[in-house]
């Protein structure tokens, strides 16, 4: 029962504070998933975030779904996902009935503009933490480059970033591992 409180909790408090969609609610979900439940570490999260992209639909219930069934089976993944849209219900039917009469306030207009540089930040530092990891699996240059010629393709050609992601994904999963080639080569030389 504590789990699934705590996994109401997780995706309740993820939901509510991304404001602005599913962007702004990623580095909550990390933090709520890998600091303070610690249900997945960072590889692993990337790993689930990763493939969350490459699927159609809102980033956030999909984490949700699978963090949820990891953690406590099929009445966890309800759990997860129901958590994680009830925030945004209940915020459309109150703000939707409230700020329609306060529409035309200059209050309104300064409170979304302001938070969009906290969610900007919160990117940032979610992006620089997921590079200083691709940093110790692939190093600097791959990384830079991935990077580059990621945001080039998406940019300039107007590549769907899914696309780009499933390529990714399909190359690591080709690619062997360190320890596979070291398995290998231990084999190769007995």
């Amino acid at each position: 029962m504590k789990t699934h409180l705590n996994l109401f909790i997780a995706f309740f408090r993820s939901g509510i504070l991304g404001f602005g969609g599913g962007p702004s609610a990623i580095p909550l979900v990390h933090k709520e998933v890998v600091t303070t439940f610690k249900w997945m570490n960072d590889d692993e999260f990337s790993d689930v975030l990763a493939l969350g992209n490459t699927l159609p639909g809102p980033i956030n219930t999909k984490m949700a779904g699978y963090i949820g069934y990891r953690v406590a089976g099929v009445t966890g993944m309800i759990n997860a996902v129901l958590s994680s849209i009830v925030p945004s219900i209940l915020m459309m039917i109150v703000l939707l009935t409230t700020l329609t009469t306060f529409k035309d306030q200059p209050w309104v207009a300064g409170m979304t503009k302001g938070v969009i540089p906290i969610v900007v930040v919160m990117m940032a530092v979610l992006t620089w933490d997921f590079l200083k990891k691709s940093n110790q699996g692939l190093g600097w240059k791959i990384s830079i480059s991935i990077l580059l010629i990621s945001y080039l393709l998406i940019e300039l050609l107007h590549v769907h970033p899914g696309i780009i992601i499933a390529v990714l994904l399909s190359y690591a999963l080709l690619k062997p591992t360190k320890k596979q080639e070291m398995v290998k080569g231990k084999e190769g030389a007995n």
